[in-house]
This record gives structure tokens, C-alpha cells and sequence, in this order.
């Protein structure tokens, strides 16, 4: 990738203290790139304030399809959109200060749907949230005993293309998924095929049109080496969107119209300002300990800091290495930072009630877009924190046009393939596990335990159990724990 002009210094000889702050230039990258890698990391991940309320919240407590906890309450999706938004604009601003690299945080997919589909019916929602504030802590520990930055090193090099691979096939499955070009078949418990082509083996549908004809532009753009090309692929399809509603009037999907658009509304919006509630900040309680049995409760935070641990691990791994940052030794310079403040982030995200805040894979569309530096989450997060006021003017951007960004990020990190030894099968099918683990459970932490688990296991029962860094072991041991974490729930129930 052509990485352009350095950037300018002052008369004085000396760069701008922007540029020293950030050392953008060193990193050869330009005040313009970070800026437009910022724009393009918040469009990507922008949906999440639409999509976090909906998974932890209601828009009534009347709603029978609501996530209630223990005591039948609901959270307000206008509350859950505001502190989604503030998490995320606040940390996100933080790792770029202090990490200095451009992987922005938000709440986690995955976590959140734990939190209402496991946790909060046997808690209640504070209480649950309280857990995640302990999930967080002890990832803080984690980190300030080294014990996670030694886990981060050592991984293997193979290990950790295979991560950047698998989380590649990962978010464009998200962005098929979510335009709708790939869907979920109703009937699917009673077929071999759990997912199809659009609708009925078609597109189907104007906005997976749109899709389509946005993937087909942003394409053209990056294949063209068009500069901010992913941007302006989002920025066209948001307006060949609007144009195409104000034509055939698809409406929303809303769950009851398949051929609506999923996520935001292609319209003008009525109003631009909105004052955000933040009645949910601090709104959090250590009560699980004295509601559920010790081990009950700490099986769950278990099975929470798992998953963060190395959810975070395995998109970073793979941000860096799409960024250009890990070098020949496999590492990640400044990891330990890294991972301190991503830590933060969970017990932020807890205390405020928006959940668990990791980094975003979605960063890789604006790491595409020539960003390398900190001052890319900068221009995110403060994008982030206006979201909280200008909740009707984003939403003018549906998750239809965002998507085809994704995939093509996921076309761009799949060439790190090359990296992986598959001619070595002891490598080759621990790393394809890892590749495929990812996108088949839609989730980064199941792939890269398969990963994990199989090379240990495969490594030593071929004779090279020495080749194994110590580390590995412990983790193994720890992932097989959390596969079954189920089973042994069970067994402990009285």
C-alpha cells in the first residue's frame, strides 16, 4: 500500500506536536489518513449504538420478546444507546492517547448476548453488570502481573496469521449477515443448510441490492488504489440508499419485513439534536455475590474473562499484523499498554450498564484506509461521543451500506494466508481450525481455542511436545475449561 508524503515540518526544523505526539510521520502516515481512517472505523462501527440497546434493552416494558433479569426488568434502549455511546467514544479516545495505535473499542458482540441471555435471568441488571465490572478487574490484574502480555507473546507466528485470517472471514460473514445477502433459513432445524442466499436463493430485496452495489463501488475504488476509497464506497451507497427509498419505500425490517433495511433508515432525518440519558452511568451492584451460589457466580465471571481475554488478544493480534506493526519476532510493540487500557474498557463498560467495551475488528476498515496511528481513534471517538446528540443523523446510514466496507477488509486480511505453513499439518490444522472456528460459532474466542487446544494436543502426541512454549500449556488447559463450562454448571447445580 502506497503510504504517501510524510508530513510537513515546521520552519523551525521540528515537526508539529501533533505529529511528535502521535509520531504519524514516523509511521508513515498523514494527518489525512489518521483523520480519514477515523471516519471509516466509526461508519463501520457505527450500528452498535443501534444494535447494543436492541440486544440488552427494550423499547417497552411490555415487549414479550424483551431480555428481562431475574426480577422482570427491562433496560430502555434510548438509555443503553447513550452510555453505548459514551463508552465507546471514551475509551476509544484513551487507547489512541495511550496505546497510540488505531484499534477502537466499543461493546462487544457477544458478551452483551451472554449478559442477557445467560447472566441477567438468575441476576438482576445491575448485579450482572457488577459481574462485568470483576470480568474487567481481573483482566487489570492480569495484565499488571505480565501474565497476559507473556500469554500475547507466546503464541506462535503461524498461530497469529491464522487469527488475522480467521477474524478476516469473521467480519465479512458480519457484513453479509447483516445486509442480508446472507440469512438465517427459517426452517433451518429441519435442513442440512442453516443458511441461504438472500431471500428464497435471491438477493431479494432492494437494500441487499444496495449491498451488492456498493460492495461491487467500494471495490472498484480500493482495486483503483482510490484514496479513501472505503469512505467514499460507505458515503455512496448512503446516498444511492436514500435514493432507492424514496423510490420503492422498502421501510424497515423491524424483524416482520425481511425486504426492509436492517439497520438505520436511508431518510433525511426530521431532527438532527437529541439530549442523551445517562441515568444508566454507575447503575451497577456486587449483589450477584450474595444472589447466586460463590461458584455459580464466579463460573460466570470465568467465562466472561475468556472470552475478553482473548477476544481482545486475537483482534489485536490481527489488527497489528494488518497494520503492519508485528514484527519479525511475532510481537506487538507496547502490547502491555494495549491490553491495560482494553482491560479498562470492560469495567467501564460494567459500570455504565453498555456492557463489556474490547477492540473492534471493524478497526481494520479504517487501519485499510492508511490509519496507524492513535489519532485515528481520536477522530473515532469523538465521533462516538457526538453520537450520544446526533442519534437521528447517523441512523441515516444503514448497516446496508456500511457492510460492504467489511468485506472487503475481510478480502484485504485474508491474504496473510500466505504466511501459514499448511505443509506442516501439526501447524496447518491447528491454523485452518482457528480460520474457520472463527466465522462458523461467530465468535473470535471459539476459534482461536480451537486453535489453541488442537496445536498443543497435536504437537504433542507427534513428538514435538518440547516445541512448546509453557504458556501454551496453561491456556489449552483454560479453553478446554471453557468449552465446558457448561457441563460443569451442571454438574455443580443443586
Amino acid at each position: 500500500m502506497d503510504r504517501g508524503p510524510m508530513t510537513t515540518v515546521t520552519t523551525t526544523g521540528k515537526k508539529p506536536a501533533l505529529d511528535r505526539w502521535f509520531r504519524i510521520s514516523e509511521r508513515g502516515s498523514t494527518v489525512g489518513r489518521e483523520v480519514r481512517g477515523g471516519l471509516v472505523t466509526f461508519v463501520t462501527m457505527a450500528y452498535i449504538v443501534l444494535l447494543n440497546p436492541l440486544i440488552l434493552g427494550s423499547y417497552s416494558a411490555t415487549d414479550a420478546s424483551a431480555h428481562r433479569d431475574v426480577l422482570g426488568h427491562v433496560l430502555p434502549v434510548p438509555q443503553v444507546a447513550a452510555v453505548t455511546a459514551l463508552v465507546a467514544g471514551v475509551m476509544t479516545i484513551l487507547f489512541g492517547l495511550v496505546a497510540n495505535y488505531p484499534f477502537a473499542i466499543a461493546t462487544g458482540l457477544g458478551i452483551n448476548t451472554l449478559l442477557a441471555v445467560t447472566i441477567a435471568p438468575q441476576v438482576s441488571w445491575p448485579e450482572a453488570m457488577g459481574l462485568v465490572v470483576v470480568d474487567g478487574l481481573v483482566i487489570l490484574a492480569l495484565v499488571a502481573t505480565g501474565f497476559r502480555t507473556a500469554v500475547f507473546n507466546a503464541v506462535p507466528a503461524p498461530l497469529k496469521s491464522a487469527i488475522a485470517v480467521g477474524i478476516g472471514l469473521f467480519i465479512s460473514l458480519i457484513g453479509l449477515v447483516d445486509a442480508g445477502f446472507v440469512r438465517r433459513l427459517p426452517d433451518a432445524a429441519n435442513t442440512t443448510v442453516p443458511v441461504g442466499l438472500g431471500i428464497n436463493g435471491s438477493i431479494g430485496s432492494w437494500p441487499t441490492a444496495v449491498f451488492v452495489a456498493g460492495l461491487i463501488i467500494t471495490g472498484v475504488l480500493v482495486a483503483r488504489r482510490v484514496r479513501g476509497g472505503i469512505l467514499l464506497g460507505v458515503l455512496i451507497t448512503t446516498v444511492l440508499a436514500i435514493v432507492v427509498e424514496a423510490l420503492v419505500h422498502a421501510g424497515l425490517s423491524h424483524g416482520s419485513n425481511p425486504k426492509g433495511w436492517d439497520l438505520g433508515y436511508p431518510a433525511v432525518p426530521q431532527h438532527v439534536l437529541g439530549l442523551p440519558d445517562l441515568s444508566l452511568v454507575g447503575a451497577f451492584s456486587f449483589g450477584a455475590w450474595t444472589r447466586l451460589p460463590a461458584i455459580t457466580a464466579t463460573l460466570l465471571v470465568f467465562t466472561l474473562v475468556l472470552a475478553n481475554f482473548f477476544d481482545a488478544m486475537g483482534t489485536m493480534t490481527g489488527l497489528g499484523k494488518e497494520a503492519g506493526f508485528v514484527g519479525r519476532d511475532g510481537q506487538l510493540p507496547g502490547v502491555g499498554r494495549a491490553l491495560f487500557v482494553e482491560g479498562l474498557g470492560a469495567v467501564a463498560g460494567g459500570a455504565c450498564s453498555s456492557s463489556s467495551n474490547t477492540v473492534f475488528v471493524e478497526s481494520a476498515s479504517g487501519i485499510a484506509e492508511g490509519a496507524r496511528t492513535g489519532l485515528s481513534n481520536v477522530v473515532t471517538g469523538v465521533l462516538f461521543l457526538a453520537a450520544m446528540f446526533l442519534t437521528p443523523l447517523y441512523q441515516v446510514v444503514p448497516v446496508e451500506a456500511a457492510a460492504p466496507a467489511l468485506v472487503v477488509v475481510g478480502a484485504l486480511m485474508i491474504a496473510q494466508i500466505r504466511d501459514i505453513d499448511f505443509a506442516d499439518f501439526t501447524v496447518g490444522l491447528p491454523a485452518f481450525l482457528t480460520i474457520v472456528v472463527m466465522p462458523f460459532t461467530y465468535s473470535i474466542a471459539n476459534g482461536i481455542g480451537a486453535g489453541f487446544v488442537s496445536y498443543v494436543l497435536l504437537r504433542t502426541l507427534t513428538g514435538k511436545a518440547r516445541a512448546i512454549h509453557p504458556l501454551m500449556w496453561v491456556v489449552a488447559v483454560a479453553f478446554v475449561a471453557y468449552f465446558a463450562v457448561g457441563p460443569i454448571q451442571s454438574a455443580l447445580a443443586p
